[in-house]
C-alpha cells in the first residue's frame, strides 16, 4: 500500500447509525448507500512469506518461525513480469519477515528499475540479525523505502507484544539505519514507522502520537525518521483468537462499528491496490489474504494477469474490514 495521511478532520465523522443497529460491514455501506470497488490501481504489494522470527499478537497472518509459506524465486520471475506489464507506481514488499526469505535480493535488484517507489517493510529485529546485514547496503543502492513496525516506545509493551529483547533491538536498528542516512533530511533515503495497539483498542490520534514519538526517540536516542502512521489492528487470525480468548472479541468488534467512518471508505487501501500472496495468487489486501478472500471473488494466479485490475470492479468485504474504515482510517 502506499502510506498517506487522512485529514484528522475526518477521524469525527463516524457512523451515526450506532453500533448495536449495524452489525455487518456490507450492511453499514448499503445504509450510507456506498459501494466497495476498485479505482485505478496503482500499488502492487507482495507478500513473500509467512516465515518469521516473531509470533506478534496482532498478526492478522499468524506468521512465525515455523511457518513454511516462503515465495519462490520462479513466482517472483511471475510476479516482476506482471510488474513489468502493467506499471505500478508502488510496489509495497511485505511479509512473515520480508529478510527471511532467501530470495529477497534478486526481488528488489529485478524489481526496482520497474517502480517509481519500492517499499520494504520490516519489523526491525529479523534485519538487525548477522545474517540479513547485507540487506542494508542493497536498500540503500536502490533507495528502497523502509517502513518500520515499532508497536510502542515502551520497553515492556513492545516486549510483551513481541517477545523480550525486541523493544532494544528495534532501537539499536533504528539507530544503524540513521547512521546510514535513512531518516535523515536531504538523503533521500526514506524512514517511515508503523504502529499499532498492543491491547483491545483503537489507536492514538496519529498526529499526537507521531510528535510524541518524534520527541522521545530523539531527546533520548537521537533517533529520527520521516512520519510516523497508526493504525487499528485487524481482527483476523492470531489477533483474533486472543480477542477470543481474553473476552475481548465482542468489545473490540463494537469499537471498530462504533467508529465506521463513510470518509475513510472512499480511500481506502484495497480500492488503489493489489496484493499478491507467497504463492502468487491475488486478493485486494493483505486482511483479504489472510481471510482467503480472492481479488474480484475467484482464484487467480498472477501469471494471468497482464494488466491492472479493472476500475470498477468489486471487492469482496467482511467484518474485518471495519478495522480499515475505523476513525481516520487505513489508507
Amino acid at each position: 500500500m502506499h502510506l498517506q495521511r487522512v485529514e484528522e478532520g475526518n477521524a469525527g465523522r463516524v457512523d451515526e447509525i450506532g453500533a448495536h443497529a449495524v452489525r455487518s460491514f456490507s450492511k453499514a455501506l448499503h445504509q450510507h448507500q456506498l459501494e466497495l470497488r476498485k479505482d485505478r490501481t496503482q500499488t502492487l504489494q507482495i507478500n513473500v512469506g509467512l516465515l518469521c522470527n516473531q509470533a506478534c499478537r496482532h498478526c492478522h497472518l499468524e506468521a512465525g518461525p515455523h511457518r513454511v509459506e516462503v515465495m519462490s524465486q520462479d513466482t517472483m520471475v511471475e510476479v516482476a513480469a506482471y510488474a513489468s506489464l502493467a506499471r505500478f507506481q508502488v510496489v509495497d514488499i511485505t511479509g512473515g519477515a520480508t529478510e527471511m526469505n532467501p530470495h529477497l535480493g534478486y526481488l528488489i535488484e529485478t524489481i526496482s528499475p520497474l517502480v517509481p517507489r519500492l517499499m520494504v517493510r520490516s519489523n526491525l529485529t529479523a534485519l538487525a540479525k548477522q545474517e540479513t546485514q547485507h540487506f542494508l547496503k542493497l536498500f540503500k543502492k536502490h533507495q528502497v523505502v523502509i517502513v518500520a513496525s515499532l508497536p510502542s516506545i515502551n520497553r515492556s509493551q513492545a516486549d510483551s507484544v513481541r517477545g523480550n529483547g525486541v523493544w532494544e533491538s528495534s532501537i539499536a536498528m533504528l539507530k544503524e539505519l540513521n547512521k546510514l542516512g535513512y531518516g535523515k533530511a536531504g538523503t533521500g533515503l526514506e524512514l517511515n514507522l508503523v504502529s499499532n495497539p498492543t491491547g483491545a483498542f483503537l489507536p492514538a490520534c496519529q498526529s499526537q502520537m507521531e510528535a510524541r514519538v518524534r520527541r522521545d526517540l530523539e531527546q533520548k536516542w537521537d533517533i529520527t525518521f520521516n512520519s510516523l502512521f497508526t493504525f487499528a489492528n485487524t481482527p483476523v487470525g492470531r489477533f483474533r483468537f486472543w480477542l477470543k480468548e481474553s473476552g475481548n472479541l465482542e468489545e473490540y468488534m463494537e469499537k471498530l462499528r462504533a467508529s465506521f467512518n463513510p470518509v475513510a471508505v472512499q480511500r481506502v487501501m484495497c480500492r488503489n491496490l493489489l496484493s499478491v500472496s507467497w504463492d502468487g495468487f491475488l486478493f485486494d489486501c493483505d486482511f483479504n489474504l489472510a481471510r482467503g478472500l480472492y481479488f474480484s471473488g475467484r482464484k487467480r494466479h498472477v501469471s494471468e494477469m497482464e494488466v491492472l485490475p479493472e476500475p470498477g470492479t468489486e471487492i469482496p468485504t467482511g467484518d474485518h474490514c471495519f478495522a480499515c474504515v475505523a476513525g481516520a482510517g487505513f489508507t
